[in-house]
């Protein structure tokens, strides 16, 4: 068969067409010129943040440069244990950097596996180059799912429609002819062609945009969003506590300076929650490495933490459930059709189109194309329409036109052909109609009259995971609603062979409006004959109804849904556009992956609110002692390097282990209250706790090293405290988070009976009364914790 090619040749400097033959596009020598003059496509594709980016984003914080400066002064006026804080932030530091830097290195390799390469015409072969490489004046190609990436002139097009919703916000398809612009930053729906680049790089109209909104980024998270809030009211609390430190100590110790110096950076340091923002960002990194092993991109690190937070997720049959390919298992042909004559249409229908769908390549695979038969004029297949079509000149002088697609669509509701189709798609297969039209392909309404030729029968390729990945959301309360433009019984029958149950809800017959749409989605499970603007509607709808929803799909007719979507997960072979818009693309076509993903942001969530706890009780107890300090005028009861051994064991090396434990907890919202309803009475509990054995020992112990013991008791209460806010964080137990807080006790009683770190940690248990005082201040304190923490989940559930 021949196609005949409306199309026009344009010189390649100036954009004036010239009519004739397909333009051959720029020759070799013409791409050098234009490299060599820099009309290159330049734009900075989405990556990582840069090495340099990821060093000053780790070391040059708030918190960093308080304990920097602390760390100098404790280096002057106070022995080496005394700095040992120090060090601790170095290594800190140092631990951010390398896991971000091995997170950037997943995710720039993964990049490159996932990115787009247009078709571009030079020397009048069509070639795949990257994005960067198109230079001005070169003739791009498109067909259905490409995304424009630079702006320019049609030069050819064959029914080409493009999207321009996602720059305009205008939903329908724009139909291009040659000569009319378009903008980079849309996509084509329908029908090729090829456009003529007239701006590239940063002239681009979308290119700021692109660059801006697609760059790595760790901000707009609720979890990282909350913990910038929780810093916040950090550094108000720790002015005014710190100030009164500094001038309490000073009066008190009038007659030491370093001594006073050494108590006063004790107090301030451990109100610098300083492992709480290393601890967010290595969990989310350590995310994306694990996540990247299994070949799916995080185009956003916190998508991650959304899609934890899912609890609707809404699938595309096509691509999701089923796989993209399918086969013809029976033609069937109507009101009396020579079955051999419809063979050769449908090859000739095939043939017709130069970049067919799943649908009509299981056709073409088929039926084989008629030579004598040649395409005069086509309608490419629309997602809005639910046909294609196309009009011939036959082998003998015929002419003829043909539609292909939706039965239910082409037929009025009372033709027979219907209740047959009725019957094949219960049986889960997929039924298209071959209809013969009596209007011109260009008329309003193409379909109208069409005679029913023949019925297509198409078998749909069912993943072998999608059964387990429906189970899997399933069993974590997350809604799975199946949105296709298919037939909605069809759609019903293929889930529910996947263990899917609901009823089949055609959309044509939803309410239009917003709540009545919502009220449709909570009854209904499966939803057919879908168009791009509906799902849109549907995940807007759900939305409006408190439901966070993801949206999957890997058509340019999921593409508005996806943007709309919480999370928008594309797969990796899906169209150029939808891979554009997603947050996750899994790379590896793979539904299954997607448990992976959810697992993953809930261990994110899950363990940094419960490490967030740990850290918090620190800031809070340290602020409550520095405050009693000032009020009862009194010696500040640890120097930095007590506060070190205690930060360490009960919380340092606890929440790094606790932060990456696996954790199937939903996700929930409301971090900062979630988290300071537990860290205010455990601080509070803790600091007072501390403070009420620092004073009994103050009128126990008298004489000299009367400090060093009362610092020793006050310590040992505070010890006891925090391991049992850690063993509340810990629950529910398992064997190697026993392991963890018994290691952590083991390892400060190796302090108290070892005369080496005595000395070196200055901590020596003086007499029986006061250590078992202490033991009893702690126990009361532990009671106190359980009873408030239980009062506080019933009286301010989460």
């Amino acid at each position: 068969m021949t196609h005949i090619d409306a199309g026009a040749e344009l010189d390649p400097v100036h954009p004036v067409a010239l009519p004739g033959a397909r333009s051959a596009g720029l020759t070799r020598a013409e791409v050098a010129e234009r490299v060599a003059r820099g009309e290159v496509n330049d734009v900075p594709v989405r990556s990582s943040r840069s090495m340099g980016e990821i060093v000053r984003a780790n070391v040059f914080t708030r918190f960093n440069a308080i304990i920097g400066v602390l760390w100098l002064i404790m280096l002057f006026v106070a022995p080496i244990q005394d700095s040992l804080f120090g060090f601790v932030i170095l290594a800190n530091t140092g631990i951010g950097i390398v896991q971000e830097w091995r997170a950037k290195q997943t995710l720039d390799s993964l990049a490159v596996i996932g990115e787009a390469r247009p078709t571009v015409r030079r020397d009048g072969t069509a070639v795949e180059v990257a994005t960067s490489e198109i230079v001005l004046d070169d003739l791009v190609e498109t067909g259905p799912g490409d995304k424009i990436v630079v702006d320019g002139v049609c030069a050819e097009a064959d029914g080409l429609e493009i999207d321009e919703s996602l720059l305009t916000g205008e939903a329908d398809p724009v139909l291009k002819r040659p000569g009319d612009q378009v903008m980079s930053g849309s996509f084509v729906v329908a029908g090729g062609g090829a456009f003529r680049a007239t701006k590239v790089g940063r002239e681009a109209y979308a290119a700021q945009l692109a660059e801006e909104a697609s760059r790595f980024t760790l901000v707009h998270s609720e979890l990282r969003s909350g913990i910038s809030t929780i810093l916040k009211y950090v550094t108000w609390m720790m002015v005014p506590a710190a100030t009164g430190l500094v001038i309490t100590q000073l009066v008190v110790k009038n007659d030491n300076l370093k001594a006073a110096v050494a108590r006063t950076v004790g107090g301030i340091v451990p109100m610098v929650p300083e492992g709480l923002v290393l601890l967010t960002s290595v969990a989310f990194a350590i995310g994306v490495i694990r996540l990247g092993r299994k070949q799916c991109l995080v185009q956003e690190l916190p998508a991650i933490e959304g899609l934890a937070r899912v609890d609707t997720v809404c699938l595309d049959k096509t691509g999701t459930l089923t796989e993209g390919g399918m086969d013809v298992t029976e033609l069937r042909a109507l009101n009396g059709a020579d079955e051999p004559y419809v063979r050769k249409v449908l090859g000739a229908l095939g043939e017709s189109d130069p970049r067919p769908n799943a649908s009509l390549q299981a056709i073409i695979d088929a039926y084989p194309d008629s030579e004598e038969w040649r395409c005069v004029e086509s309608l490419p297949f629309s997602s809005a329409r639910k046909y294609s079509g196309a009009a011939f000149s036959e082998g003998d002088g015929e002419a003829s036109t043909w539609l292909l697609g939706a039965p239910d669509v082409l037929l009025p509701q009372d033709d027979p052909a219907l209740s047959e189709t009725e019957r094949l798609n219960e049986q889960g297969l997929r039924v298209l109609l071959l209809a013969r039209a009596t209007r011109d392909l260009d008329d309003p309404e193409p379909a109208r009259g069409a005679r029913p030729t023949a019925l297509v029968v198409l078998e749909q390729r069912l993943r072998p995971d999608a059964g387990d990945t429906l189970r899997y959301f399933a069993d974590q309360r997350v809604h799975a609603k199946v949105i296709s433009g298919d037939n909605a019984v069809s759609v019903g029958a293929v889930a529910a062979k996947l263990g899917l149950s609901g009823t089949a809800v055609d959309a044509r017959r939803m309410p239009a409006d917003r709540q009545g749409m919502a009220e449709a989605l909570d009854e209904g499970t499966v939803f057919g004959r879908v168009t791009p603007q509906q799902k849109r509607d549907m995940v807007g709808a759900l939305q409006s109804g408190g439901h966070t929803v993801a949206m999957t799909g890997d058509g340019v007719n999921d593409v508005l849904a996806l943007k709309d979507a919480d999370i928008g997960v594309s797969m990796g072979s899906g169209s150029e556009a939808t891979r554009a818009v997603a947050q996750i693309v899994l790379l590896n076509n793979s539904f299954a992956t997607l448990p992976s993903v959810v697992a993953e942001g809930r261990r994110v969530i899950g363990n940094i609110t419960r490490v967030a706890t740990l850290f918090l009780v620190k800031t809070v107890y340290s602020v409550l002692l520095a405050l009693l300090v000032v009020c009862w005028q009194v010696e500040y009861p640890f120097l930095p390097r007590h506060l070190t051994l205690l930060s360490t064991l009960t919380i340092g090396v606890p929440a790094f282990f606790l932060a990456l434990a696996p954790n199937k907890e939903r996700a929930r919202p409301h971090f900062v209250r979630r988290v300071m309803r537990y860290a205010v009475p455990g601080g509070v509990v803790a600091g007072a706790a501390t403070f009420a054995t620092y004073l009994l020992a103050r009128h126990y112990y008298t004489g000299a090293g009367s400090l060093e013991a009362e610092t020793s008791a006050a310590t040992l209460t505070l010890f006891l405290v925090s391991m049992w806010v850690l063993a509340i964080i810990a629950r529910p137990y398992t064997w190697w988070r026993i392991a963890l807080v018994a290691a952590m006790g083991a390892a400060f009683l190796l302090v108290l009976v070892v005369p080496a770190l005595q000395e070196f940690f200055a901590l020596k248990l003086v007499g029986v009364t006061m250590p078992w005082t202490a033991v009893a201040v702690a126990a009361v304190a532990a009671a106190a914790l359980e009873f408030l923490w239980k009062w506080v989940g019933r009286r301010f559930p989460a």
